[in-house]
């Protein structure tokens, strides 16, 4: 149950972090079980886009579930009674993030996003952000460390240089 009183909503950074205005003191919160595209990376500020249409200057209510490695507080949020995380995955503005989603139901409208072609799933490949943010290395007979890139590039790292199409 989220609490009754509302709080104003005083930034978006991305498509999953907002800030809210608390008891006169900004508050940067992350939308639990979700995972939106990184700003750079493609849908990134169609994303926060999206969440800034849902949630800017509106009142939101939120519930807390912990604190991240970033000091920001994980919480499901509605933004004048409508629920931010759940819209997002709707909107195919974010994926459903599998190692921390809590919520069984989320699964299903990112099916439904996704079968739809909604936002992000319009593209052809889409990149979930935790591979974005962390490109896969393997190893090639040679030796050399092949890297797979944001935007699903491979090159080899040779005397500092990239070398692409390993």
């Amino acid at each position: 149950m989220l609490p009754a009183h509302a709080h104003q909503v005083i930034g978006i950074a991305d498509g999953d972090t907002l800030t809210l205005l608390v008891d006169r003191a900004p508050l940067k919160i992350r939308l639990a079980d979700i995972d939106a595209p990184e700003k750079k990376q493609a849908f990134g500020q169609r994303s926060k886009q999206s969440l800034s249409d849902l949630c800017w200057g509106k009142d939101a209510r939120y519930q807390a579930q912990t604190i991240d490695k970033y000091v920001r507080t994980v919480a499901r949020v509605t933004c004048a009674g409508i629920d931010a995380n759940r819209s997002q995955v709707e909107r195919g503005m974010a994926w459903v993030y599998p190692k921390y989603n809590r919520d069984a139901s989320l699964p299903a409208v990112e099916n439904a996003a996704r079968a739809a072609r909604r936002g992000l799933w319009a593209d052809k490949e889409p990149m979930p952000p935790w591979e974005f943010r962390h490109p896969v290395v393997t190893h090639v007979a040679d030796g050399f460390g092949c890297v797979t890139g944001p935007r699903g590039g491979r090159y080899q790292l040779v005397d500092g240089r990239k070398r692409y199409g390993c």
